[in-house]
């Protein structure tokens, strides 16, 4: 590798960057983790379990350290095709990165789920990592007896304990993996957040505005695409979404009585869209049934998921 290719002033640290991947079973915090680790909110965060679809990447920076964050679905065990599709995605994510971390809701402990993921750990072949999340809400006791124990079953190179809800033990976390990154030209603009398209971003924080303003199963149901996003002479946004769901009753519960559901969600994705695409934002909602959604190719590309056969 010549200096050409990393050109650095004397006396300065050299560039390094790579791609680490957050795995672990649904809910157990890894977008909130990388969020955290970001210093920006570049994934959704829900309280309800498989929230995040599809691969998305956060950029943190450590120093002269990019590193490039894959936030993977929650793994499970799947039961309809969307399920294969976002299981088989978070294990790609996993076998793609240069360090592999586990993340696991140090509440719950090694129950099924965990368990489960630790035994396919082996299959990953990279260097990997062991979070222990929400330490404030546990004793000092159960986390080391879970530090052994896991270890025992998968041998990491090293373990944390975190609170990404807090911030305790993040910024560890970050000059840890910033320091094991290889050496060579950031991927991505210092200040870069995330390389997910601002159209693609905008209707995952509509999907979550979603998830947070309705119970019960119709959030699984749903999915979100931006269809337009114009930018005005003013220097305003036109950004026009549809809301996808299979049936027509699921329409009348997002709409809401005198459309006080949907106008609801509207206004909070409008203000959190505008404020990450610091513009201002005119948010226009539809919402069309499309009977099995979840069985088209089309609807997988924009989630950015492979469609499972």
């Amino acid at each position: 590798m010549t200096d050409a290719e990393h050109p650095e002033t004397p006396g300065t640290e050299p560039t390094r960057c790579g791609f680490v991947a957050l795995i672990g079973a649904p809910n157990a915090g890894k977008s909130t983790l990388l969020n955290a680790l970001v210093g920006a909110k570049v994934s959704i965060v829900t309280h309800k379990v498989q929230t995040t679809r599809a691969l998305v990447r956060g950029i943190a920076m450590d120093g002269q350290n990019q590193i490039v964050f894959v936030d993977t679905p929650g793994i499970f065990a799947p039961k309809k095709r969307l399920d294969r599709a976002m299981v088989t995605t978070a294990w790609g994510g996993a076998k793609d990165a240069d360090l592999v971390g586990l993340l696991i809701d140090a509440r719950k402990g090694l129950d099924d789920e965990a368990r489960n993921i630790l035994e396919k750990m082996g299959e990953v072949r990279r260097s990997t990592f062991l979070v222990l999340n929400k330490i404030d809400l546990v004793k000092r006791e159960k986390l080391l007896a879970l530090t052994q124990e896991a270890n025992a079953l998968h041998a990491f190179d090293q373990t944390f304990m975190v609170s990404a809800l807090t911030g305790d033990g993040v910024a560890d976390l970050r000059s840890w993996l910033g320091a094991r990154m290889a050496q060579g030209p950031w991927l991505y603009p210092e200040d870069q957040l995330s390389d997910l398209p601002m159209r693609m971003l905008a209707s995952e924080i509509t999907r979550e505005k979603l998830f947070i303003r309705l119970h019960d199963e119709l959030p699984y149901s749903s999915t979100v695409e931006t269809e337009l996003w114009e930018t005005k002479p003013d220097g305003s946004a036109r950004v026009e979404q549809t809301i996808y769901v299979e049936r027509e009753s699921q329409k009348k519960i997002v709409i809401g009585k005198a459309g006080a559901t949907i106008k609801a969600i509207s206004q909070s994705a409008r203000e959190e869209i505008s404020e990450i695409a610091e513009q201002k934002v005119h948010l226009f909602l539809f919402v069309k049934v499309r009977e099995n959604w979840s069985d088209d190719p089309e609807r997988y590309r924009e989630m950015g998921l492979e469609f499972p056969r």
